[in-house]
């Protein structure tokens, strides 16, 4: 596995999506979170909505980085949002 800190990248055809958010440089991804953050906070998106959903859409960025699985992480799931429990 590709081991180095987890970096992203805003993809060109929607930076006009992500006022102030740098298109088309591999960032870290907590700088990239905090943009986004920022912007959709400029934007009047209240703060709780922030806590939904993934900031940085998959469709809208790409990603490359990362290393080994945390002790007690299982499987391939890769984002905090991602269950380890089956929904019901």
């Amino acid at each position: 596995m590709q081991t180095g800190r987890r970096r992203a990248r805003l993809r060109p055809e929607y930076a006009a999506l992500y006022p102030g958010v740098p298109a088309d440089e591999w960032r870290p991804i907590g700088e990239l979170l905090d943009c986004v953050a920022a912007a959709r906070l400029r934007a009047g998106r209240r703060s709780g909505e922030l806590l939904r959903g993934r900031l940085l859409d998959d469709r809208h960025f790409e990603f490359s980085g990362g290393g080994e699985r945390p002790p007690g992480r299982r499987g391939s799931l890769t984002r905090i949002t991602d269950s380890e429990q089956p929904r019901s």
